[in-house]
C-alpha cells in the first residue's frame, strides 16, 4: 500500500511541477484535492488494459497542463471529468465539494458523453455533431477537456474491441480533428488525424508510415541542401529571416495520395520549406521570392499569389513550386512574420477550403478567433475565464426535416429560412409551410425542436413581403436576387414595347432625352422604371410619344462625349483584309463607320464616299435608311474575309445601372476576364443614383460581344446593357 501510495505522490508532485511550468498562477491545494479525490473514487475501476482507471483521468489532466494550458480550473476538471459518469458520485457532491465552475464543466463534459452514445449517430452530419457539441458546452473548459480526454483515448485505443475502435476511430476523425483545428490546436489534430488514420486503415497506415521513416533523413538532408543558396543570398541582401522544412503527417499524405491519384513518390509537396521574413515589408517578400526564382527554376502554373489577392479570411503568402537538385519539385512560401502569425492562429483556416464551409459559418470562424485570443492572453484569464460562455450558439435554434435531418438557424429564423437552407429551388418555390404537422403562416417563428415540412408549388413565387421577416443572409440574398431577375426581365420587356413604339413612331431620341422628357412628364427618374412602367401598364405610350414629339425641338440634349470615342476608335489600326468588296479583293479603300462599329458577324454593306473611300455599315445601322434616301446607287456588296485570326475591331456597350461603390471595377473586370477583352475607353456620367455611358472595347467577332453583353446584364446592380449605335 505504501509502494502505491508512493507511485501516486511521485504522479501528483510531477503534475503540479508541470502545472507550476505552465500555469501564470494556479491553486495548489484545489489541484491536489482534486487529484485525491479522483484516485479514490475510481480506486477500484479498471480500464481495459487492466491498469487502474485513474491513470486516464490523470493522463488528461496532464494533456491539458502541458499541451492546452489555461488554468488550475481545466487541470482539476480533467482530474474530476468521469466521475459523475463512472463512480456514485453525482454533479451535487462535485459542486459541494469544488464549488459551481468545476462542476458546470464536469456535467458539460457528461453531457457531451451522452450525445455520442446515443442511437441518433446517423441522423445528423459530422459537422452539425461539431456545433451541437459547442452549444451543450456552457464554459470553453469543457471542450478543452474533451480534447485531451479524447487525445488519451486515442492513444490507448489497442486496448478496445476492434468494432469500438473502428467507431471511436471515425468519430474522431470526423468531429474531433476538425473541431480541433478550429481551435488552432495544430498538434492535437494531427495526433488525432494519425491515430484515427492508424486503426481505420491500419495497412496504408503501416506503409506510409515505413516509406516516411526510410526517407526522412534522405529528405531532412535535401531540404537542408536545397536551403543553403537561399540563406546565403538572402544573407547578403540582410534580410532576418527563418527558413524551415514543413513536415507532412501520415493523414495529411495518405489524403493527398487519395485526391491527387499520385504515389508517396509522386507527391512533390513532401519535400516543402516556409520563409518568414522578419519585415513589415510586404516589398520584401517579393524580393525574397526573386532570390528563389533566379536560383531555382519556378512552375509557373504552381504560383499563387496571397499577398496581392489575400484568401478571403484575410490569409496573406506567396507560394510557389521550384525545380530544385535533381529535378524533385519544392513547394516554397513566403511570408512575413505578421502573415505567418495570423495564418497560424487560424484566421487562414485551412479547414474552410476542405471542408465545404457554409456562409453561415463567418460567425463561428470570428468566434474562434476569439478563443484563440483568450487562450493566448493569460493574463487575467482566471477573471475572464471566469463568466466566458459560448454564447454565439445561446442565439441558435435546432430544427429537423421531415427524415430528422438536423439544421442549425438563427433565433427568430422563420419557415421561409428553414426553406432556403435546405436548398434555393425549395425557398424560391414555399408556397406554405406545416411545423409539428401544423399548417402555421411562413412567418412563424421556429423553435427548437420543431419539425418543419415545406409546401412548394410549381412555379417560383417568392414576396418582397418575405424580406421582412426573414433573418438568414442566404434566404435575403436569394429573394432579392430573384426580385432584381424579375424586375431586369420585365424592364427587357418594356424596353422592347418601346423601341418598337419608337420604330413605327419613326422619332429618333436618345437615353439621356428621354429620360428627361420622362422625368419631367412622370417624375420617374430613371429609365428602369419607365420601362418597368411600360411592362405594367402604367403609361400610355400614344400620350408619350405625342408629348416627346412637341418637345423634341425644344428640348436640351445630354449626349456622351462623341469626340472621346471617336479619338480612341481613330486610334485602333484598320484591320487589313477585314472586307471583301463586291468580290474586286482587298486594294478598295475602306474604312468602318463609327455610327454602327461593326463587327466580323455583322449583316454589312458599303457605302462609296467621297474622299474617304467605302465606309463599311451595318444594314441594321439606322444611318443606312437615311443615305439611302439620299443615294442608293452609291451601296455596294461587301462580305467578311475569311482571313481574321487575330484581328480586333472595336465596338461600343451602352451601360446603365445603380451607382453603388465597385460597381465600375466589377464591370471592367467581368469584360477584361473574357478572354482577356482589351477596353479601350470607359466615358460614364453619373445623376442622382444612376449611372450610364458608353464602354468601347475590341472584339473579335459578334459572338464575343454577345457574350460580352449577356455577362455584363448577369451584374446585379446593373439595370440595361446594348450594343452602342451613334444616332
Amino acid at each position: 500500500m505504501l509502494v502505491i501510495q508512493d507511485k501516486y505522490q511521485a504522479n501528483l508532485k510531477k503534475l503540479l511541477d508541470v502545472c507550476r511550468k505552465n500555469l501564470k498562477n494556479f491553486n495548489e491545494d484545489l489541484i491536489t484535492r482534486a487529484f485525491w479525490f479522483s484516485y479514490n473514487a475510481h480506486k477500484d475501476n479498471y480500464r481495459a488494459s487492466g491498469e487502474p482507471y485513474f491513470n486516464h483521468p490523470y493522463e488528461v489532466a496532464m494533456i491539458v497542463a502541458n499541451e492546452i494550458p489555461l488554468d488550475d480550473i481545466s487541470v482539476a476538471s480533467a482530474l474530476l471529468h468521469d466521475i459523475v459518469e463512472d463512480t456514485s458520485f453525482t454533479i451535487e457532491d462535485i459542486q459541494a465539494e469544488f464549488g459551481e465552475k468545476i462542476a458546470r464543466i464536469v456535467d458539460g463534459l457528461t453531457k457531451i458523453t451522452g450525445i455520442f452514445e446515443a442511437d441518433t449517430r446517423n441522423v445528423v452530419e459530422a459537422e452539425n455533431y461539431r456545433k451541437l457539441l459547442i452549444a451543450l458546452s456552457t464554459d470553453i473548459r469543457v471542450i478543452l477537456v474533451k480534447f485531451a480526454d479524447r487525445l488519451h483515448n486515442m492513444r490507448t485505443l489497442e486496448y478496445l474491441p476492434e468494432h469500438k475502435r473502428r467507431r471511436i476511430a471515425k468519430e474522431t476523425l470526423e468531429i474531433y480533428a476538425p473541431l480541433a483545428h478550429r481551435f488552432g490546436l495544430a498538434q492535437i489534430k494531427w495526433e488525432l488525424e494519425d491515430l484515427a488514420f492508424k486503426y481505420l486503415n491500419p495497412e496504408a497506415y503501416e506503409d506510409i508510415a515505413r516509406r516516411v521513416a526510410q526517407t526522412r533523413k534522405q529528405r531532412e538532408e535535401y531540404i537542408k541542401e536545397f536551403a543553403k543558396p537561399i540563406e546565403k543570398a538572402l544573407a547578403e541582401r540582410g534580410f532576418k529571416f527563418e527558413i524551415n522544412g514543413r513536415p507532412k503527417h501520415l493523414y495529411s499524405i495518405y489524403n493527398k495520395m487519395i485526391k491527387r491519384g499520385k504515389t508517396f513518390e509522386e507527391l512533390y509537396d513532401l519535400f516543402a520549406v516556409r520563409i518568414i521574413l522578419d519585415t513589415d515589408n510586404t516589398t520584401d517578400c517579393w524580393t525574397a521570392y526573386g532570390i528563389v526564382t533566379d536560383i531555382y527554376r519556378p512552375v509557373p502554373e504552381r504560383f499563387k499569389d496571397y499577398i496581392t489577392n489575400p484568401k478571403s479570411n484575410g490569409y496573406r503568402s506567396i507560394h510557389t513550386t521550384v525545380i530544385g537538385p535533381e529535378g524533385k519539385m519544392v513547394e516554397v512560401q513566403i511570408r512575413t512574420r505578421a502573415m505567418h502569425e495570423i495564418a497560424e492562429k487560424g484566421l487562414a483556416a485551412h479547414w474552410k477550403y476542405k471542408e465545404n464551409i457554409t456562409e453561415t459559418d463567418k460567425q463561428f470562424e470570428q468566434w474562434v478567433k476569439w478563443v484563440r485570443d483568450i487562450l493566448e492572453n493569460q493574463t487575467d484569464i482566471n477573471e475572464f475565464v471566469e463568466d466566458l460562455k459560448l454564447n454565439l450558439y445561446q442565439d441558435e435554434i435546432y430544427v429537423f426535416t421531415p427524415k430528422g435531418d438536423l439544421k442549425i438557424l438563427p433565433r427568430g429564423a422563420t419557415p421561409v429560412d428553414f426553406a432556403f437552407e435546405i436548398h434555393t429551388e425549395i425557398g424560391l418555390r414555399c408556397i406554405g409551410a406545416k411545423v409539428n404537422g401544423r399548417v402555421v403562416p411562413l412567418n412563424y417563428q421556429l423553435k427548437t425542436g420543431d419539425q418543419v415540412e415545406i409546401i412548394t408549388g410549381k412555379h417560383r413565387l417568392p414576396s418582397r413581403d418575405w424580406l421582412n421577416f426573414v433573418v438568414t443572409s442566404k434566404a435575403k440574398s436569394q429573394i432579392r436576387k430573384w426580385i432584381n431577375e424579375e424586375k431586369r426581365r420585365l424592364v427587357d420587356i418594356g424596353k422592347e414595347i418601346w423601341e418598337k413604339k419608337v420604330r413605327k413612331s419613326k422619332i429618333h431620341i436618345n437615353d439621356d432625352e428621354l429620360l428627361k422628357i420622362v422625368r419631367e412628364l412622370y417624375k420617374v427618374d430613371n429609365l428602369q422604371k419607365f420601362y418597368l412602367g411600360i411592362a405594367e401598364g402604367e403609361f400610355d405610350l400614344v400620350d408619350v410619344v405625342r408629348k416627346i414629339k412637341e418637345r423634341q425641338e425644344a428640348k436640351e440634349t445630354t449626349k456622351y462625349d462623341k469626340e472621346v470615342i471617336d479619338n480612341v476608335i481613330g486610334e485602333i489600326l484598320k484591320p487589313q483584309k477585314a472586307i471583301v468588296i463586291d468580290g474586286t479583293g482587298f486594294n478598295l479603300l475602306y474604312t468602318f463607320a463609327k455610327c454602327c462599329h461593326p463587327v466580323p458577324g455583322d449583316d454589312i454593306i458599303g457605302f462609296v464616299t467621297r474622299g474617304e473611300g467605302i465606309k463599311i455599315h451595318r444594314r441594321d445601322c439606322i444611318n443606312v435608311e437615311r443615305l439611302k434616301e439620299q443615294d442608293e446607287d452609291r451601296f455596294v456588296e461587301v462580305v467578311w474575309s475569311t482571313i481574321l485570326d487575330g484581328m480586333a475591331f472595336p465596338v461600343g456597350i451602352a451601360i446603365e445601372g445603380e451607382d453603388k461603390p465597385g460597381v465600375l471595377k466589377e464591370i471592367t473586370t467581368v469584360i477584361s476576364g473574357y478572354q482577356n477583352t482589351n477596353i479601350k475607353a470607359v466615358n460614364i456620367e453619373t445623376q442622382n443614383s444612376i449611372f450610364r455611358g458608353i464602354i468601347i472595347v475590341e472584339v473579335k467577332n459578334l459572338e464575343h460581344l454577345n457574350v460580352l453583353i449577356d455577362k455584363l446584364r448577369r451584374i446585379e446592380s446593373v439595370y440595361s446593357v446594348s450594343r452602342y449605335q451613334e444616332k
